[in-house]
């Protein structure tokens, strides 16, 4: 199994290519940085995860942006969005955007996307919520033209363009892959249509989760696409609870490391790089 760090980086937290250098040094094989434009200031979607939004939310740095400068710092670690709000994002400057970091960083993005659950943000970008899903399908499916056609087109019911010419192309052959986030009913339909990956948070029973992992593997070897790996989110560094996500088919967990300066980082990276250790001991 493979693990990574996802981390909201922000003006107030450790700088992205600081926290990348520090990543790589101790091993870990990836980063992903969120993605928020903005927050409402007047909101009424509830936080999914319940009491007030954390005060990150807010302050995020593009993660173009921030990605590019982690590629800067280091040379082996896979750099990626955890997740790119596609629906927020016009999909023929974001397949530029990530063609270009997936280049600049010698092929090394991963491009999680995902729907959002925030309305009033996704409406000041002129999204209709009950449209996300349909929208976000048509912005991935252009994309994937955009990164793999010498002249792309495409004609769908929100994405509509005749041919057009963008350079430069991905290194990833055909594309970096794309890693499908969310927990509702239809995301597993969702990654058999355009994702290579399924990206979900860790919460609630397990053994839920694993039986849609394991659904998702049978389902890509019935479309003759082989099993479909997962990338686990909000990870814990518990083998026995990572060895059981492995055999369901999770490749890569993903642990969400909290805010803080230099030293707040280095402290819980030092820990978890630790814990990581005796996952691989253990054989997780």
């Amino acid at each position: 199994m493979k693990f990574g760090l996802g981390y909201f980086p922000t003006d107030e937290g450790i700088d992205p290519p600081t926290l990348a250098r520090m990543v790589e040094e101790r091993g870990f094989e990836s980063l992903l940085f969120t993605d928020h434009t903005h927050i409402p200031a007047g909101r009424e979607t509830q936080y999914p995860a319940g009491g007030e939004l954390p005060r990150q939310y807010a302050r995020t740095y593009d993660p173009f942006v921030a990605l590019t400068a982690a590629a800067a710092a280091t040379e082996r670690i896979r750099i990626g969005t955890g997740v790119c709000l596609v629906i927020e994002r016009d999909p023929i400057i974001t397949a530029k955007q990530v063609a270009s970091v997936d280049r600049l960083s010698g092929g090394r993005m991963l491009f999680g996307v995902g729907a959002g659950w925030n309305a009033e943000e996704m409406r000041n970008h002129g999204t209709d919520p009950a449209r996300r899903f349909g929208i976000m399908r048509e912005r991935v499916e252009a994309m994937r033209e955009i990164w793999t056609a010498e002249e792309a087109s495409y004609h769908g019911r929100w994405v509509d363009f005749d041919r057009i010419w963008s350079w430069p192309k991905p290194v990833q052959e055909p594309h970096p892959p794309v890693l499908v986030g969310g927990h509702g009913s239809g995301v597993i339909d969702r990654v058999l249509i355009f994702g290579d990956e399924w990206m979900p948070n860790r919460f609630g029973d397990d053994d839920r989760l694993r039986a849609r992992i394991e659904r998702l593997r049978g389902a890509g070897e019935a479309a003759g696409r082989g099993p479909i790996p997962t990338t686990l989110c909000n990870a814990t560094p518990d083998p026995a609870v990572l060895e059981p996500y492995e055999a369901a088919g999770v490749h890569r967990a993903v642990f969400w490391l909290a805010q803080g300066d230099e030293r707040d980082a280095e402290r819980r990276l030092d820990r978890l790089a630790g814990q990581v250790a005796a996952c691989v001991g253990s054989g997780a």
